[in-house]
C-alpha cells in the first residue's frame, strides 16, 4: 500500500512537473511571438518612414527636372549664393554684438582714475563696431570734445556702411529668384502655344506639358525669394539694433569724456 501510495505521489510530481515546464514553454513561446511581432512593427514602421523621407527626395528631384533643368538650376544658384551671402551677414553680425553697457562701466572706471591707456586697452581688446568707435574717440580725448565727438560720428558711419555690407547682393537674389521663376513660366506658357499650333488642336494634354513647367518654375522662385527675404529681414533687425547701440554707446562715452575732462583739466 505504502509503495502504491508513493508510486501514485511520483507520478503526480512527474506530472505537475510537466505540466508547468509546458506552461512556462508556452509562455516563452507566446512572448517571443510578441517580441518578432513589436520588432516587425516597428522594422515597418522605420521602413515606411524611409520610404517617405525617400518619397519626398525623390518627389522634390522630379519636380526639379520637371520644371525644366535649366531654368530650376539659375533659381537653385540664386538660392545658394543668397543662403550664402546671408549665413556670413548672421555670421559677422553676432561676432559684433558684445555687452556695450560692461564695456562702457570699465572705460569710465579707467577714466575716473585717470589711465587713458588703459580704457584704450580695453577698447582694442574687444571686438565689435562699439569698441572701435570707443577706442577713435579715447584717440582724441586730448584734442577737445568737439573733436572728439566729430571723429566718433565719422567713425560710426564707416561702421554702419560695414554692417549694412553685402545686403544690396541679398535684394538682388531675392529679387531674381521670382523674375527667374516668371521667366520659366512665360517659355512654358510659349512651348505650350508652339505644341497647341503644332497639333493643330487644343487638347489638356497637349498644354499640360508646358504649363506644368510654368507652374512649377513659379513656385519654386517663389519659395527661393521668401526663404531669403526672412533671413534678409532677420538681418536687417541685427543691423539696426547694433547702429542702435553705437548711438547710445557714442552719446554714452561723450559724456564720460566730459567728466574725465571736468576732473582732470580744469
Amino acid at each position: 500500500m505504502k509503495k502504491l501510495f508513493a508510486f501514485v505521489a511520483i507520478m503526480g510530481l512527474v506530472t505537475f512537473g510537466l505540466s508547468q515546464s509546458v506552461v512556462a514553454q508556452e509562455a516563452a513561446e507566446a512572448a517571443s511571438t510578441e517580441q518578432v511581432e513589436e520588432q516587425n512593427e516597428e522594422v515597418s514602421s522605420s521602413a515606411s518612414v524611409e520610404e517617405g523621407e525617400k518619397s519626398l527626395h525623390k518627389n522634390l528631384k522630379i519636380k526639379f527636372i520637371e520644371g525644366s533643368a535649366g531654368f530650376m538650376s539659375l533659381v537653385a544658384i540664386a538660392m545658394i549664393f543668397g543662403l550664402a551671402l546671408c549665413i556670413e551677414r548672421i555670421v559677422f553680425l553676432s561676432l559684433s554684438e558684445i555687452n556695450s553697457k560692461k564695456l562702457l562701466e570699465d572705460i569710465q572706471e579707467a577714466l575716473s582714475k585717470g589711465d587713458v591707456e588703459g580704457a584704450k586697452n580695453l577698447c582694442r581688446d574687444t571686438r565689435g563696431p562699439v569698441a572701435s568707435i570707443c577706442y577713435q574717440g579715447l584717440l582724441r580725448i586730448d584734442e577737445g570734445l568737439d573733436t572728439v565727438e566729430r571723429s566718433v560720428v565719422s567713425y560710426g558711419s564707416v561702421q554702419a556702411s560695414n554692417l549694412e555690407k553685402n545686403l544690396s547682393w541679398i535684394t538682388l537674389f531675392i529679387a531674381m529668384s521670382p523674375s527667374l521663376g516668371f521667366l520659366g513660366t512665360v517659355i512654358g506658357m510659349v512651348q505650350a502655344f508652339d505644341d497647341i499650333q503644332r497639333a493643330g488642336d487644343i487638347s489638356p494634354k497637349i498644354v499640360a506639358g508646358g504649363m506644368k513647367v510654368a507652374l512649377i518654375t513659379t513656385i519654386f522662385g517663389i519659395i527661393v525669394a521668401l526663404v531669403l527675404q526672412v533671413f534678409y529681414n532677420y538681418i536687417l533687425s541685427k543691423v539696426e539694433a547694433i547702429n542702435s547701440d553705437m548711438e547710445d554707446s557714442s552719446v554714452t562715452l561723450l559724456d564720460i569724456i566730459l567728466k574725465y575732462n571736468l576732473k582732470y583739466k580744469k
